[in-house]
């Protein structure tokens, strides 16, 4: 271990002896994101289409997984190839998102990304490289960090790639999703907001990091930016999935 890291590590245990850390669903010390509330968080199972990860709601929908695209994909295919996320949005993965993204609990990471290595390693699309979503320089400073990097970076340690975190850069700030009324409102908020800087872009696919998909327009604009610059194929892990 690197004496930084080393360092860091050290501080980590020093400050849980003095401030325990306790899960932010059920509220037990132990774990910011305890084993119990995780096989409590509803899982986003198949069967669900195997591009935006929605699930499929009769057989003439699809298959699922390993099958055809649903009929909103058929209909206008996203530029991502592919999505997974292991929990449906609700109960305690809601609750996990919320914490990390809006109220500063950037030690809820480790946990979310755990669960979306599991997603990885079961999915394993044909990728060389983890991007996370940017974020605002506005919100990030106001944040104290980007949360789809701080997932992707964790995800990247057990799955084996290098993260890059330049190849992909918000050109503008927007208004936050959450605030957009429905999808349509939601694509217009997004587009062209993302551009990729195609000197730093991998020979094969990428995958794109972000903690919740809802409509999916943030990642299809991401992955619109980076097939404009020339990347292989795009696929996306997220923590979460709102159905």
């Amino acid at each position: 271990m690197r004496p930084a890291q080393l360092a860091s590590t050290l501080w980590e245990r020093a400050l849980d002896l003095v401030f325990p850390p306790r899960c932010l669903a059920c509220g037990a010390f132990g774990a910011f994101l305890c084993d119990a509330c995780l096989r409590s968080a509803p899982r986003a199972e198949p069967p669900r289409c195997p591009v935006c990860w929605m699930p499929v709601l009769s057989p003439a929908e699809g298959p699922g997984a390993g099958g055809q695209p649903c009929p909103r994909c058929r209909r206008k295919r996203p530029a991502f190839e592919g999505a997974r996320s292991p929990f449906v949005y609700d109960g305690a993965a809601k609750r996990a998102v919320h914490a990390l993204k809006y109220d500063g609990v950037s030690a809820v990471a480790p946990a979310m990304a755990a669960a979306m290595a599991g997603s990885l390693r079961d999915w394993v699309p044909p990728v060389a490289a983890l991007i996370p979503v940017p974020l605002a320089g506005g919100r990030r400073r106001r944040r104290g960090y980007n949360q789809s990097q701080l997932l992707a970076r964790a995800v990247a340690r057990d799955a084996g790639l290098p993260v890059l975190s330049r190849a992909l850069v918000r050109r503008h700030a927007a208004p936050p999703q959450a605030r957009s009324a429905d999808e349509a409102a939601r694509r217009a908020n997004v587009a062209g907001a993302f551009a990729a800087d195609a000197s730093r872009l991998p020979a094969g696919g990428v995958l794109l990091i972000d903690d919740v998909m809802t409509s999916g327009a943030t990642l299809d604009a991401c992955a619109r930016a980076l097939r404009s610059a020339g990347s292989g194929p795009v696929y996306t892990l997220t923590f979460a999935r709102e159905d």
